[in-house]
């Protein structure tokens, strides 16, 4: 049966993490309420803020919203745990239908609200909004967004090109995405991996109209590598791969020195051994990095951290909505 089918109110609820928001967000804010306006009237709406650990005004903007509009709630994170996090915290604090990940930056644009609903409408457990363009990135970025992307798909398999957060996810998902095990998550890998049925919808991102992004170099640096170690060990390989090419260089470089020996050639001096310690050190070092990062993950795992830490005193949710 589809929702069409019944004609019971349906609830769909925004999760909207934010992070130093304070520029432009009840701006932002009023443009997602009035294309909510637009969505048929047998889906209710409200907006679940999830602040992940801001130190501008942006709790207090919210606030001030919750105490004007029933249809807004915040949760506040006790310090910034980061993106992932916060949708997890979002998600367990909600009981909807369904809800929709969006940054409130207006680059998720919110004019496919509708479509998404109509979609989910006729069925679909998970409508993805996927980029045509990162025009509005500069080129260094797209460089690696897209080095990043080939380099993820060719190690794990999940085709994730120009993949974003913006998500709509039926009930059924998100209690398959909670009930997922692992500390360390990749919220779009994750969803695209337990493959429910899924359409999606190509938008251009729009350039962002008020702040910075927070996602410096180092950040999304570290976010790549933690995105790609925690779907696929198959990098590991790369040690037996380097092994294995160390081995053969080494025999190469050894018999050139047996037959220059032999042949009388031999130079003085010690250009073949340093040359070879070189290679060999500098592989076990590459070696013994990768093999720690990957044991520093499973050190993550197994220390079973709770996701996030929240503020009770700066949160406003209604009595109703637990974290479960």
């Amino acid at each position: 049966m589809t929702i069409q089918d019944t004609p019971t109110t349906r609830h769909l609820t925004l999760i909207i993490p934010v992070y130093n928001e304070a520029d432009g967000l009840r701006r932002h804010l009023d443009e997602i309420f009035c294309q909510l306006e637009a969505l048929p009237a047998f889906v209710s709406t409200d907006l679940l803020i999830v602040d992940d650990g801001s130190t501008d005004t942006t709790p207090g903007i919210v606030q001030a919203l919750c105490a004007q509009r029933s249809d807004i709630a915040l949760l506040v994170l006790n310090r910034n745990f980061g993106k992932e996090a916060a949708i997890m915290a979002g998600l367990d604090h909600t009981d909807a239908d369904a809800v929709v990940v969006m940054d409130s930056d207006l680059q998720h644009p919110p004019v496919l609200l509708p479509k998404m609903v109509e979609l989910w409408s006729s069925g679909v457990d998970v409508v993805e909004a996927v980029k045509i363009s990162r025009n509005t990135r500069s080129g260094l970025y797209r460089y690696f967004a897209n080095t990043f992307y080939r380099l993820f798909d060719a190690l794990t398999g999940l085709g994730l090109h120009n993949h974003s957060d913006y998500k709509l996810l039926d009930r059924k998902v998100i209690e398959a995405y909670r009930s997922l095990p692992e500390r360390t998550r990749f919220f779009r890998g994750l969803v695209n991996w337990m493959h429910f049925p899924a359409a999606q919808i190509p938008f251009e991102e729009p350039a962002r109209e008020a702040g910075e992004s927070k996602w410096g170099a180092l950040r999304l640096l570290k976010l790549s590598w933690q995105s790609i170690s925690s779907f696929t060990a198959l990098p590991l390989q790369l040690v037996t791969l380097l092994g294995g090419v160390t081995f053969l260089i080494s025999l190469l470089l050894g018999a050139k020195a047996l037959y220059d020996k032999l042949s009388g050639q031999a130079l003085d001096g010690f250009t073949t051994v340093i040359l070879l310690l070189l290679i060999i050190g500098s592989v076990l070092m590459f070696s013994l990095g990768l093999l720690g990062s990957y044991v520093a993950r499973i050190y993550d795992e197994i220390k079973a951290r709770p996701h996030y830490l929240i503020d009770p005193g700066k949160s406003r949710l209604p009595a109703t909505r637990k974290a479960k």
